[in-house]
């Protein structure tokens, strides 16, 4: 080969080894969720709300299935419409949008607790997804009349 030769096959190699990484690259990223403004306002019974919100910053929609935590066996995802709280299947978090889960509206609800946390504590919760590796949070006990969303 000669040096015309052997530069004109390496400039190609570069080419087509550049338009396949670029050909890897998906604009498709998925699912980016982030957890915050998390609470659980202190029980006064054998059941107990959590609130918080799930922002998505990623280009392709993911659903909440089920959460779990140590306080509860039975934690259930509740919708709320027309003043009526029902248990459901799962949340949709939107491409580039958010999950609210608070007062008055959807949350999440812990039945027969195994023990009252008490206002500067924090459960332990796991939120799972259908796309999305799982999310543990520490929702921090707040005083039971605690509502954010008023401040």
């Amino acid at each position: 080969m000669n040096r015309r030769t052997t530069l004109t096959a390496l400039s190609t190699a570069v080419a087509l080894a550049g338009a396949m990484a670029l050909g890897g690259c998906s604009s498709d990223d998925g699912p980016e969720l982030k957890v915050h403004e998390a609470f659980m306002p202190q029980p006064v019974g054998d059941m107990a709300g959590g609130f918080l919100t799930v922002t998505n910053s990623g280009d392709a929609a993911d659903r909440l299935t089920s959460v779990t935590s140590p306080l509860s066996d039975d934690v259930q995802i509740h919708e709320t419409k027309d003043q009526k709280m029902r248990q459901v299947k799962s949340f949709d978090v939107p491409a580039d949008g958010e999950l609210k889960l608070e007062r008055g509206g959807n949350h999440i609800m812990f039945m027969a607790i195994k023990k009252q946390p008490k206002q500067g504590e924090k459960v332990r919760i796991r939120l799972n997804f259908e796309k999305s590796g799982p999310i543990e949070v520490d929702l921090p006990v707040e005083a039971a009349t605690h509502n954010p969303s008023k401040h």
